[in-house]
């Protein structure tokens, strides 16, 4: 009888004192996926590319050049002609590689210093031209 009036008691003060909190809980749970536009998939494909980049190996390999061999061939290449200029010795460099270039000037340097080879230029800002040093008969 006592829980009679109890409960009795507590359904009367429910709405005057306290509040009854509703809790509804879905039975069936249907996962939401998320809304994705082109825009999304654009710049996580950049985040991607742009992580791998990061752990990208490069691979350096050697590449045999001689000196030697370069001063040989500018050697032949001005022994048919009185004078070359400067910028045409290049011209059948045009399409190679840096390294290639800096060899074959680096010969050109060494061709010069043992006095093989004379580089002439008549005034400032003038053309400069590469000949054979004559040698003393």
């Amino acid at each position: 009888m006592l829980s009679t009036y109890i409960k009795l008691w507590l359904r009367l003060r429910i709405g005057r004192d306290f509040a009854r909190a509703l809790v509804t809980i879905e039975q069936t749970l249907a996962p939401r996926l998320p809304t994705v536009n082109v825009i999304d998939l654009q710049q996580a494909w950049r985040e991607v590319k742009k992580r791998a980049s990061l752990h990208a190996h490069h691979h350096i390999q050697r590449e045999e050049l001689s000196v030697r061999e370069h001063m040989s061939r500018l050697l032949r290449r001005l022994q048919g002609a009185q004078f070359i200029e400067f910028g045409e010795l290049f011209e059948p460099l045009d399409g190679q590689a840096l390294p290639v270039v800096i060899v074959f000037f680096l010969a050109l340097l060494e061709l010069a210093r043992e006095s093989l080879i004379e580089v002439t230029q008549a005034a400032p800002f003038a053309p400069i031209y590469v000949r054979l040093a004559y040698a003393p008969s």
